[in-house]
């Protein structure tokens, strides 16, 4: 299993991080979830993970945890990370 630390620097809303997350999930076969303040969503259950992400009610200068487990769990973790800094949510 891979866990990965993330900053979220973005004051906008998480929707849209919400469903890139769970797009991005659907990609692989790990299973992937995201954790925030000791909650955690499985991010391949969509839609029902886009919504329990938002309910988790996550803010700017907050930390995330994205963890795997899987044949491509390392793939996940990075190609989660690239699509998160590529659209500045995380620094």
């Amino acid at each position: 299993m891979i866990k990965r630390q993330f900053t979220i620097i973005k004051e906008t809303g998480f929707a849209r991080p919400a469903t890139l997350l769970v797009s991005i999930a659907h990609r692989f076969t790990s299973d992937i979830f995201l954790e925030y303040q000791g909650k955690t969503v499985n991010l391949k259950q969509s839609p029902k993970s886009i919504m329990d992400i938002m309910d988790l009610g996550i803010k700017p200068g907050t930390k995330i945890y994205i963890h795997a487990n899987g044949s491509d769990e390392a793939k996940a973790i990075q190609k989660m990370k690239e699509h998160l800094l590529k659209n500045d949510y995380i620094q």
